[in-house]
């Protein structure tokens, strides 16, 4: 049997654990793959044996992770403490055993700390990852398969919520004004305005992963953005986490009511993000979030600036609320610290963007200084440049010839990528597919749609990973795609009053609509 402090080793030479904000998932499964041969495991052919499959499990799960916590699951104490816990479907007992382990081993307990991680949800996450592979087995061994959730809110937003936070660094004025104001009042609305790319969601993600409250990210690329999905998706959290009795089809103040009676003196915070892309009919507020709110009960929210006739949030006289604007001049400047010291954060995990400095005998503290100007404290800009430079994007580059804002950077790269050519019409088609389709959509439907070749269309979309999220579905087996953030849905959508975008925006509405046809036929 191999030893696992030999599997982590391994890791590290087809993998280095370098914090990037954006791993392609064709390159972790390229290290994956030439991890498991190195250690003679077969890709495809795994043994039941519990041992063997908490090996697979820690390549598949430990590639481009810490070493900190790769250090950690390799201790056979802990893979015992694991299967255990997995065997009597208990993971909170996997992370308390966990804990008092590394309570009593300081070294480990110090490497932890310091890589910054989400303790509980890497835990969760390579508990998921067993699951997956005790599954591809078949064997009865491991059934029935746990459920391995070991926070409160929702599996659906713990990817988005680690992506948003992995990096995150700073607005500490942000944070400050919001506690002042759920210390200093009763009840309310506090909302965080901001443009996109201003960090908006990701503040509401480090205030969910520090306070571990209810939370709804409304995501308009991928049509989870309706009144009725937020409603039971609360619901759901709100009776999980207070046992609320008879709720099942409570509405949100009957269920906000409820809450209110058993927090017994501490405060309840659900956290809504991007409210300005909710999708509903007629003129009541936003999600239908309540006009009144009982003691004890605030709503943290996020949204772009809006004017009163797109506000939508009606409040009575005696309901607290209070605003952040990050737009406001009064917030450039601490903005503009946080921008430095995200890109100074990134420079010190990635020796690849150092090299790129160095050889154009940049200091960092020039860099610094100008990607922040040029990025005009958008932080989705940073999250594509940062890494694209590293990736060698921009070696024919000079630091002055960068792309100003996200807008040019948008325009920039798809100059690079010659999505204008000719010959390049049917990747720009399947980009428009996922902007008309305005929800998530398999790999196969879009090959159908075009009448192209899975291999090709997955080959697109691999080529624009970082703009284009892909997400498995288990029970179907697929993987199902949606654009990233909505200012790229939003330039996409502008391309389509040029000559030619128009053109293929019409091609792309055709073949859709012969599609739905076909299929209702």
């Amino acid at each position: 049997m191999i030893e696992f402090a030999v599997i982590t080793s391994v890791i590290k030479k087809y993998a280095p654990q370098a914090s990037q904000l954006i791993i392609k998932q064709a390159q972790k499964n390229e290290a994956v793959i030439k991890v498991l041969q190195e250690l003679k495991l077969n890709p495809t052919q795994i043994i039941d044996d519990v041992d063997t499959v908490y090996a697979y499990t820690l390549v598949k799960y430990g590639v481009f992770k810490p070493e900190a916590i790769l250090n950690l699951l390799r201790e056979k104490v802990i893979k015992d403490f694991f299967w255990d816990a997995y065997s009597n479907n208990n993971a909170f007992g996997f992370v308390e055993n966990t804990k008092k382990f590394l309570y009593q081993n300081s070294e480990l307990k110090t490497q932890i700390i310091h890589s910054k991680v989400n303790f509980s949800a890497e835990l969760e996450e390579f508990g998921e990852t067993f699951i997956a592979v005790a599954k591809q087995t078949k064997s009865s061994k491991y059934q029935p398969y746990p459920d391995w959730n070991l926070d409160v809110y929702p599996k659906e937003f713990k990817a988005l919520i680690f992506e948003k936070t992995r990096l995150f660094c700073g607005r500490d004025f942000v944070f400050k004004a919001m506690n002042k104001f759920f210390a200093t009042q009763p009840k309310g609305y506090f909302t965080v305005i901001g443009d996109a790319g201003m960090g908006k969601s990701a503040i509401a993600a480090k205030y969910i992963s520090m306070l571990k409250c209810p939370c709804y990210f409304n995501v308009f690329a991928e049509g989870r953005n309706k009144p009725e999905q937020f409603l039971a998706n609360i619901r759901q959290q709100l009776i999980k986490r207070y046992a609320l009795q008879n709720s099942e089809n409570a509405d949100l103040r009957t269920l906000l009511q409820k809450a209110s009676e058993e927090l017994k003196g501490q405060k309840l915070v659900i956290v809504v993000d991007a409210l300005d892309e909710v999708e509903q009919a007629g003129n009541s507020n936003l999600l239908d979030l309540p006009q009144n709110l009982p003691d004890g009960v605030y709503f943290f929210l996020t949204r772009r600036p809006y004017t009163q006739e797109t506000k939508r949030l009606t409040l009575s006289p005696d309901t607290p609320v209070d605003e952040l604007d990050l737009t406001k001049s009064d917030y450039i400047a601490a903005s503009q610290e946080d921008v430095k010291e995200y890109i100074q954060l990134f420079l010190q995990n990635d020796h690849q963007l150092k090299t790129w400095i160095s050889d154009r005998h940049i200091s960092e503290e020039t860099f610094t200084q100008e990607i922040a100007v040029k990025s005009e404290n958008n932080f989705i800009y940073l999250r594509y440049l940062l890494p694209g430079i590293s990736e060698g994007k921009y070696n024919d580059l000079t630091l002055k010839g960068l792309p100003q804002g996200l807008q040019d950077y948008y325009t920039t790269h798809w100059q690079r990528m010659g999505m204008d050519n000719e010959s390049n019409a049917q990747k720009v088609k399947i980009l428009y597919i996922l902007v008309e389709r305005g929800e998530a959509i398999s790999l196969r439907m879009i090959a159908e749609i075009l009448d192209e070749d899975e291999y090709d269309v997955k080959s697109v979309l691999n080529d624009w990973v970082e703009y284009v999220t892909p997400k498995v579905n288990v029970e179907e087996g697929k993987i199902y795609y949606s654009i990233y953030h909505r200012s790229f849905l939003e330039f996409l959508k502008g391309q389509d009053k040029l000559g030619k975008g128009r053109k293929l925006f019409r091609e792309v509405n055709k073949s859709m609509a012969e599609y739905m046809l076909n299929e209702m036929a």
